[in-house]
């Protein structure tokens, strides 16, 4: 049983440390201000979410497990809503978002 969770752990460490890394290189590597945003969203949500999970999974049921809990919702509630302000701001600021190469439409004859 001990070594099942050390493997889940394990697991959830390295999938949250890879939704981290791939968040950081998306941030150096997205064109825009918008497209960046999302990668961060994303790694703050999924890759510290995993690696919570990770950490309860370690701690077993105990006070630190509570505490990680109470962590886990509290960015799962404020990460979307900062991200949303984010995008808002921009928005406002005037940031335009990229797009790419428009298409023509088809002439009609």
């Amino acid at each position: 049983m001990i070594a099942a969770a050390e493997a889940l752990t394990a697991v959830l460490l390295v999938a949250g440390g890879f939704f981290c890394i791939v968040g950081g290189i998306g941030l150096v590597r997205m064109p825009d201000f918008y497209t960046r945003m999302h990668a961060a969203s994303v790694t703050e949500t999924l890759g510290a979410g995993l690696l919570l999970l990770a950490m309860m999974v370690h701690a077993g049921l105990s006070l630190v497990t509570a505490k990680l809990v109470i962590l886990g919702l509290l960015i799962f509630f404020t990460s979307p809503a900062a991200t949303h302000a984010l995008a808002k701001a921009g928005m406002t600021r005037g940031i335009e978002p990229l797009i790419g190469p428009r298409e023509r439409a088809p002439s009609k004859r």
